[in-house]
């Protein structure tokens, strides 16, 4: 299999190639890419069989790559760090992916189950992931025990977190719970118009109805909040800056 590695880091690509010389495989590497820009001239004039694919490069991602590469026949194994949307996305796309760093098992996993997938129902897989992925400015996928709850973000009214479990409160009186502390969300929600007023709290600003300047958020659905001293002066500008579109 005539193979293309596309990843950033050069130590990344060292460590991967050394691995793959390890295993006893027809993997036949052609060549190394850092970049999106990179990978789609060396893919189109290689025409590889197989491209370790990082998800995120310097100048775009993995499906940027995949965008401009559309005329040709190649697999994919993703290569990711442990980003939380990221992984997300490839799970439910069920798409092959290799954590960094790479572990030797999991590389000759992860070669032997795209040798069996055929290349359609790869790109069906991949499709789902994109899709996953397309979403993230306006989703929240939640890793439930038995399946991913897709959350609209224009409906989730505040999240809550205690002793390592976060419970989101959805405007349809619907609640998710989920294994993992409020820290892993705060970023995406705080980009879509959450904030964060106390360590256990995080909240969607469409939803405040007043705010009682003794420090407690008063949201439409009668629900009570606490501020916290120390977020008390960034709430409050969060509040009067807010977005409610």
């Amino acid at each position: 299999m005539k193979t293309l590695l596309v990843e950033d880091k050069a130590y990344i690509r060292k460590g991967l190639l050394n691995l793959l010389q390890l295993i006893d495989t027809d993997v036949e590497v052609i060549g190394e890419c850092e970049s999106v820009k990179e990978a789609v001239v060396v893919a189109n004039a290689c025409k590889p069989d197989l491209i370790f694919l990082d998800i995120n490069l310097a100048d775009g991602n993995a499906f940027d790559v995949i965008d401009q590469t559309q005329n040709l026949e190649y697999k994919i194994i993703f290569i990711t760090a442990y980003e939380e949307y990221a992984l997300q996305a490839l799970k439910i796309g069920a798409v092959d992916y290799l954590l960094k760093p790479v572990d030797i098992n999991d590389l000759e996993m992860a070669l032997q189950k795209v040798k069996n997938t055929p290349i359609s129902e790869q790109k069906q897989q991949i499709n789902t992931a994109k899709a996953v992925w397309n979403n993230e400015d306006s989703k929240l996928i939640l890793s439930l025990h038995d399946s991913f709850q897709f959350i609209d973000l224009n409906e989730l009214m505040y999240c809550e977190s205690d002793k390592g479990y976060t419970s989101f409160y959805c405007s349809d009186g619907k609640k998710h719970v989920v294994s993992k502390t409020i820290k892993v969300f705060e970023a995406q929600l705080t980009a879509s118009n959450f904030t964060r007023p106390h360590q256990s709290f995080m909240v969607n600003l469409k939803f405040i109805d007043k705010y009682d300047k003794s420090g407690v958020i008063h949201l439409k659905n009668g629900k009570k909040i606490p501020v916290s001293s120390r977020k008390k002066d960034q709430f409050v500008t969060s509040f009067l800056n807010r977005n409610i579109d």
